[in-house]
This record gives C-alpha cells, structure tokens and sequence, in this order.
C-alpha cells in the first residue's frame, strides 16, 4: 500500500483535484493524507474525506497561520478532530524561516495543538523549519511526554534526528530525497529504523526530480518511495508495503487495508 502521508490537496485548482486523485491511483497510490493550512479548512477537508475512502486528513494550523488563531480555537479543533476521518493534529509546527507569525505565537499556537493531540490520543504532523532548538525545547516539556507525530518534510539533520528517533517519532520523505543537494536528507536513513519512515509529497511543493520546478502531485510519490527503496536497497515494492504499514500503525484511525 503506497501512501502519500502528506499532501495539500486544497492548495491545487479545484477543478484539478480530482483528476490529481485519479492519478495518482492509476500509479498504484492506496490512500492519501491532507493535512489542513488553517482550522477554517476544516468543513472541506472533511467533506473531501466524506467523498473518498482512501483520503484522510490532519486538522489544524499550519505555522504560518498561527496568527489566525483565536481563543477557543483549541476547543474548536478538539471538536472537530472527533469526526473518524481526522486521523492527527496538524499541520503545525514552528516555522522560522518566513517568520510569517511571530515566533511567540507560533510556539503558544503549536503547544495549544499538541495539547489536543495528548489529550485525544492523535498524532501530530508536524512543520519545523529553521527551527530545531525551539522544536526539541518543546519536545522535552514533560507535558508532551506521550506525543506521538510525524515530522514531515524531514531535513533536520542528523543530530536532531538523533533526539527524536529514541522519542518513537517518525520522519516524512518528500522529493527532497532525489535532490542533488540534499545530504542532510539522506544521511538521516542510515540511522532511522525502516518501521519509523514515511514518504510523502507535500503537493504542491517540492516535486521529485524528474518533475523538478513542476507543481507537485500525489503521483509523484511513486518517485520518493524509488529514491527511499534505492537508498534502503530494497525493492520498490517492498518500500511501498513498509511505509504503507507505517503509515497505519501511526495514524490509527485508517482502517486496515
């Protein structure tokens, strides 16, 4: 079961989505997840998980939206997180690069949704960018002892990695993997177990070579989990039943098969 554990369907065109779904299930993708940009996605997100059995979705706030968040919005997420076809928390994370919140927000934002992760029993999906130290500060607040997530995206390094893969958490590969430049990404696989990794896109960014400055689709997973399989000297096939079983044993709302 190949899965694309990360992608922004609500970022393509909507009269694309569809076709984008189709796609990708004519490659041989079994299920998708879409993790939300802003708590306002919510309604969407779950009426496109309503129409499709093999969509799921991540409710939440992205980093770059935290200013957006309002008091109440915890119960908010809370609430909405109860419907089955929310399977994490998410996007959230700390983001700072762009800095598009201020960085206090950020934090209080992020550590309100992981709160709601603990208390629900729900992973997270979680953004970090440029933003290691604070990410594993508030890793290690003893609130969070029981957070279960995945790091999507991974490129942070082998020294964090080193910290949070004693944590249980587990790491998302996107198309960075097959990026000339991107040591930092693979030199983290040596070291992962096989049963914590994920492939992803993250559509619509970061297409896999050969669809390099594209717009990035659920089908162009097929490509990560090629990379993932070479640099595990495995089969694709094999790859493909792993992070699909992964992919089940962290978000265990999927069903089965």
């Amino acid at each position: 079961m190949l899965v694309d554990s990360h992608c922004h369907l609500q970022s393509l065109p909507a009269d694309d989505r569809e076709r984008a779904l189709d796609e990708a299930r004519e490659r041989g993708v079994a299920g998708f997840l879409v993790p939300a940009i802003r708590l306002a996605d919510a309604d969407e997100l779950l009426d496109l998980c309503q129409r499709h059995p093999d969509v799921w979705c991540a409710l939440g706030t992205h980093p770059h939206e935290a200013a957006t968040w309002r008091e109440g919005d915890a119960r908010r997420l809370a609430a909405l997180a109860a419907d089955p076809r929310c399977v994490a928390i998410g996007e959230c994370g700390l983001d700072y690069h762009y800095d598009h919140a201020p960085r206090e927000v950020q934090g209080r934002v992020l550590r309100e949704q992981w709160r709601v992760a603990v208390e629900l029993g729900l992973p997270a999906v979680i953004h970090n960018r440029d933003s290691n130290e604070a990410m594993l500060a508030a890793v290690e607040e003893p609130e969070f002892a029981a957070l279960a997530a995945d790091f999507h995206s991974f490129a942070g390094g082998l020294a964090m990695a080193r910290i949070l893969i004693p944590r249980g958490f587990y790491l998302g590969f996107t198309g960075m993997i097959t990026f000339r430049a991107a040591d930092n990404v693979r030199e983290v696989i040596p070291i992962l177990p096989p049963d914590r990794e994920l492939v992803e896109t993250d559509t619509p960014y970061l297409a896999p070579v050969p669809y390099r400055g594209r717009t990035n689709r659920p089908s162009y997973v097929v490509e990560v989990a090629r990379r993932l399989a070479e640099e595990r000297s495995e089969t694709y096939e094999a790859t493909c039943l792993r992070t699909g079983e992964n992919f089940r044993r962290l978000f265990r709302r999927v069903a089965p098969g």
